[in-house]
């Protein structure tokens, strides 16, 4: 790391601890979804089609996933009863996951799990660490966006 200017082993440290941030909110969110009979992955799904029913692609786009991923855990979802795929009108062979209701009954248990976590950890960091740590990751996110973007071209170093 030596070669790294000052500001890319900053980033450097950015990218490793949110890293180890994701693997513990994973676990923690297994903990918060596991009484529901869920996983943070299954969470994070029926999260996204709550808004409305959507298709495996549109649910991995929004997740920032491989489809074939979201694909397996949507099958799961299915097979125990917690979406159904549903005809879509505008592809005859895309259908659209919809939740069941016992789909969105999970998934209020699980929302109502992690608020009494989130009041619980964000009443312990302070309100302006908080806010600087969402700026700072937001603006490195839409960064790295912008860098993806095909009109960018992704950077080679």
């Amino acid at each position: 790391m030596s070669s790294l200017q000052k500001e890319a082993a900053a980033f450097t440290d950015l990218i490793l601890e949110v890293f180890q941030l994701n693997g513990l909110l994973l676990q923690a969110g297994d903990r918060l979804s596991a009484p529901a009979g869920l996983t943070s992955a299954r969470w994070q799904v029926l999260g996204v089609i709550d808004h409305g029913p959507a298709t495996v692609a549109a649910v991995a786009r929004t997740m920032g996933l491989a489809r074939q991923s979201v694909q397996q855990t949507a099958d799961a979802l299915v097979d125990d009863g917690f979406v159904a795929y549903v005809d879509n009108p505008h592809h005859q062979r895309a259908k659209l996951l919809s939740l069941t209701t016992a789909g969105r009954r999970a998934l209020r248990k699980v929302e109502a799990a992690h608020a009494a976590w989130a009041n619980r950890l964000g009443a312990s960091l302070a309100p302006g660490l908080l806010a600087a740590a969402l700026e700072g990751v937001r603006a490195a996110r839409l960064r790295l966006e912008k860098d993806l973007t095909p009109e960018e071209g992704a950077r080679e170093t």
